[in-house]
């Protein structure tokens, strides 16, 4: 069942068209690099091909057809025979040739769909297509935001950047459902290799929005076209992040209902998401499909990839880790979700689970380790080229060399905070666990030097144990085991 966003009489009604830039080494119909150098200096990463220059001919990537493939095998979409591409003829001032190369009535992929879950219910979001096509070039508003700006200044560099377009249906019942969507899809797009959501502009989104009249939405959900087709609705571009297209959509839906109330109708236009100022600007007059004169790419022949389709394997997927996870290391959905939530994430606990018992490393790379990197706005892919120091410190753990406390506590903290290695921390803070010899000395010692809370626990008072656990981990620096403390306490007490 669907969350929906909806004012008394109308149901908000939301479709996506994802713009996913696709890990490759070159562009997509020309060899010029997809990496920007440092300090790159505008319209250099460019050749005569991604500029339009007349006679140069495009050259397709069998890289990012490769990507494409493992992304509609993912999203168990329909892969046909052959597939072809168009010139989508448009004027705009970071389009060099006036029309770009994109794909029409003959997608890579089709028919395919995600299960996402929204508050904790499952719903199925239906994705009508995706397919191929090359990247813009990039605008850089002089002054300010788009309204404000003195002018505006293009940057090629960009330009023909292997992009996949997944245009979803219009199942979307409220911007939290979007939100959860594209991080679904981010998460399998980062599993299959084929994305890098670190890299700026990786993941652009334009939503349509429009305001149902309610009585056209059936109890489940769906909607009739020519319902759809009766109302507009307004395109919101420039949304760049999960949480910046809850907001955009929230103030769209938002406008929209007030443009109702005060009795006017909603333009059918495309609005510019203004994330600093948090509202949606208007920007033409939304275009219809006639008005880009799609024709066929005469350089480019045909593509055939029936057969070549079964030869690309995908690694497993989120949704199948998940459940492996929960079978194999009996983790609940909390633990098994956080452990899969990336790829990195994943494939770490599985190494470290394969030295070490499963729920030991659960609760050291979900709980201690993710914890501490998201309190410091971190991932693990900061750290990386250090994750075996992390072993290091779970091996020191496990074979009950330090304390649980001094490991979470001071030498982790220190090992993000410093940059330093376990060893050389437990050596700076002395952080050794303590013999039992010693231990068993400041036992004795807080009971002869604590009479009054030696009497409080005979008089059957539990926090009493716990203030002498806390004069034992004093006296040994915090390098005592909590647990063998409460134990030896009690044995002595009792005894």
């Amino acid at each position: 069942m669907s969350t929906q966003a909806a004012t008394a009489d109308r149901t908000v009604v939301i479709g996506l068209e994802v713009h996913v830039q696709l890990e490759t080494d070159t562009k997509i119909f020309c060899g010029c690099s997809t990496e920007p150098a440092e300090d790159e200096a505008p319209n250099t990463r460019t050749c005569p091909t991604c500029l339009g220059l007349p006679g140069a001919l495009p050259v397709l990537n069998e890289a990012a057809v490769e990507a494409a493939v493992k992304v509609g095998k993912a999203i168990d979409a329909d892969i046909p025979e052959t597939t072809t591409f168009h010139r989508k003829n448009y004027y705009y001032p970071d389009l060099p040739k006036n029309f770009q190369l994109t794909q029409y009535d003959a997608p890579i992929c089709a028919e395919g769909e995600l299960e996402v879950r929204v508050d904790g219910d499952p719903r199925t979001i239906g994705i009508t297509r995706a397919h191929l096509e090359e990247d813009p070039g990039s605008l850089q508003h002089a002054g300010g935001s788009i309204e404000s700006a003195s002018h505006t200044l293009v940057n090629y560099n960009r330009a023909g950047t292997p992009l996949m377009e997944i245009v979803t249906e219009p199942d979307f019942r409220s911007p939290a459902e979007t939100r959860a969507f594209l991080a679904k899809l981010e998460e399998v797009l980062e599993y299959l290799g084929v994305f890098d959501p670190g890299r700026d502009g990786s993941l652009r989104v334009d939503a349509n929005v429009s305001l149902v009249p309610a009585e056209h939405v059936a109890d489940d959900g769906t909607i009739d076209a020519d319902a759809l087709d009766d109302v507009n609705r307004a395109e919101v571009k420039n949304i760049s992040s999960h949480k910046g297209a809850e907001q955009a959509l929230a103030y769209e839906v938002t406008r929209q209902e007030n443009v109702l109330r005060r009795g006017r109708e909603i333009e059918q236009e495309t609005r510019h998401w203004d994330e600093d100022r948090g509202v949606t600007v208007g920007m033409r007059s939304k275009e219809a499909e006639k008005d880009y004169r799609y024709f066929r790419e005469g350089d480019l022949p045909a593509l055939e990839v029936a057969d070549w389709k079964e030869q690309i394997a995908i690694p497993e997927l989120p949704d199948a880790r998940r459940e492996r996870f929960r079978d194999e290391y009996g983790l609940d959905r909390e633990a098994a979700s956080k452990l899969t939530s990336t790829k990195a994430v994943a494939d770490f606990f599985e190494d470290v689970a394969s030295e070490f018992d499963p729920d030991l490393a659960a609760t050291w790379v979900a709980d201690n380790l993710l914890g501490e990197l998201n309190y410091r706005e971190m991932a693990i892919t900061d750290v990386e080229g250090r994750l075996d120091e992390f072993t290091r410190l779970i091996e020191l753990v496990a074979a009950d060399e330090l304390t649980v406390k001094n490991a979470e506590e001071t030498v982790l903290r220190e090992m993000l905070d410093e940059g330093d290695d376990p060893e050389t921390i437990i050596e700076r803070e002395d952080l050794g666990k303590a013999e039992s010899g010693e231990v068993e000395a400041a036992v004795a010692a807080a009971i002869d030097e604590n009479p009054d809370a030696v009497a409080d626990y005979h008089d059957g008072d539990e926090g009493a144990i716990n203030f002498l656990v806390g004069q034992v981990m004093q006296a040994t620096g915090g390098s005592a085991d909590p647990g063998q403390v409460n134990g030896l306490l009690r044995e002595e007490l009792d005894g």
